[in-house]
């Protein structure tokens, strides 16, 4: 499975970290911002499987939340390693 979904030139893991940006903006902190990562990565992954095909069945549902909670895992990690770099660097 590869993580370089595009949407409208956009690569989709982009936009999950723009967004845990904007909640850290109003203030989240710490572990409400890894949750916040993994929640908008799984909302916006299933939205990705649904704006592609809308989901038939059980199995296909199933698909697209299991691609949502991937997306949401890759992008609680990738902001934790961002955040580990930055506090490496200052």
């Amino acid at each position: 499975m590869d993580f370089d979904q595009i949407v409208n030139g956009i690569p989709l893991i982009f936009v999950v970290m723009g967004l845990v940006e904007l909640v850290k903006a109003f203030g989240a902190q710490g572990k409400v911002l890894t949750a916040a990562s993994f929640l908008i990565g799984l909302g916006l992954g299933v939205l990705y499987q649904v704006s592609i095909a809308v989901p038939e069945g059980f199995a296909g549902w199933f698909g697209a939340v299991i691609f949502g909670l991937a997306l949401g895992l890759v992008a609680c990690k990738v902001y934790d390693a961002m955040k580990s770099a930055t506090k490496a660097q200052g």
